[in-house]
């Protein structure tokens, strides 16, 4: 079941990163250069390096300015969903023509896998910021986390992110997701950080599994644990929180309904407070419509680190 009329377009959903992001889907479900231990969609099953535009860019936008025209305040328009948005072979056309469109900022989150190709680095000039990611110190480890595409040498990705973040006007955050007991230990970490000073970023920000992952032993690390490898880097480090940026803004007048939240829910875990933070509606109407879609065998639950996801059920 999708939202009526909306096919790429999802959110506003709560971001840890970005405040209240609107995002845009730009290929199918789990079309990816990476099929990550860690990742809250589950395992990809087209793992691929063919670019094309596997959604169409004039589609995505029609769906985009339709939205816009509601009552919404998004922080950002988020270029992600289910899969590598880079493999779009769009990108580039369909950012320049957000910019035409409206003044809210345009990010691009990446794995960050393809940056190497001058042609997708061309694509993402006109954005405002780009999220790429960083999981691992060496070749080992990244193929161990990872599990990327035959054709994407750990060096080459490497090399790929730090000549965009040379070349590239806007910011560039790194992500660097650590796994307990794996990369989320010292000498992990410095190999990391080695890495990262680097390719420069703007900002490096540190997280942890937070959400159900694709594998069972993908392990997040604690606060204490995160806060104790933060020091390792040498430039200041944001450690991301499970703690939403700004909380929600709850409108009196915003009605969820049912195809709202499994549009977010079809993109990624959420708990409660994220439905209500991402609809602007109060948590007590969100657990309501959260428990009648169970009730209706629409919605499974599922508890990591103490707290309570809900998923769509397949």
């Amino acid at each position: 079941m999708k939202e009526p009329g909306f096919r790429y377009v999802y959110g506003p959903v709560p971001s840890r990163r970005l405040g209240r992001s609107l995002g845009l889907d730009l290929v199918p479900f789990k079309t990816c250069t990476y099929d990550c231990v860690y990742c809250q969609l589950g395992r990809t099953t087209n793992k691929t390096l063919e670019r094309k535009e596997y959604v169409p860019v004039k589609e995505v936008l029609a769906e985009l300015e339709k939205k816009l025209a509601g009552d919404i305040d998004p922080d950002y328009i988020s270029l992600a969903g289910s899969g590598e948005p880079t493999l779009n072979a769009g990108i580039g056309d369909l950012i320049g023509e957000i910019q035409g469109l409206t003044d809210i900022p345009v990010a691009v989150l990446t794995n960050g896998s393809l940056l190497w190709m001058s042609e997708v680095q061309d694509a993402l000039m006109a954005a405002d910021l780009v999220l790429p990611s960083l999981d691992a110190g060496d070749a080992h480890l990244f193929r161990y986390v990872n599990r990327p595409h035959g054709d994407i040498p750990f060096e080459r990705m490497v090399d790929g992110i730090a000549a965009f973040t040379k070349r590239f006007p806007g910011e560039v955050w790194l992500e660097v997701l650590l796994l307990a007991g794996v990369t989320g230990i010292p000498s992990e970490v410095k190999k990391i950080a080695a890495l990262a000073e680097r390719i420069g970023p703007a900002r490096v920000q540190l997280n942890t599994v937070s959400r159900p992952p694709a594998e069972e032993f993908a392990l997040p690390l604690s606060t204490d644990q995160m806060l104790g490898l933060k020091d390792i880097f040498p430039r200041e480090v944001d450690i991301i929180s499970q703690s939403e940026r700004g909380g929600a803004r709850v409108s009196a007048f915003s009605e969820a309904r049912d195809a709202d939240i499994l549009a977010l829910l079809r993109r990624r875990p959420c708990t409660s407070a994220d439905v209500a933070s991402g609809l602007g509606i109060h948590v007590n109407e969100a657990l309501k419509r959260l428990e009648a879609l169970i009730a209706a065998g629409k919605v499974n639950t599922a508890v990591t680190d103490g707290r309570s996801f809900y998923t769509v059920r397949g």
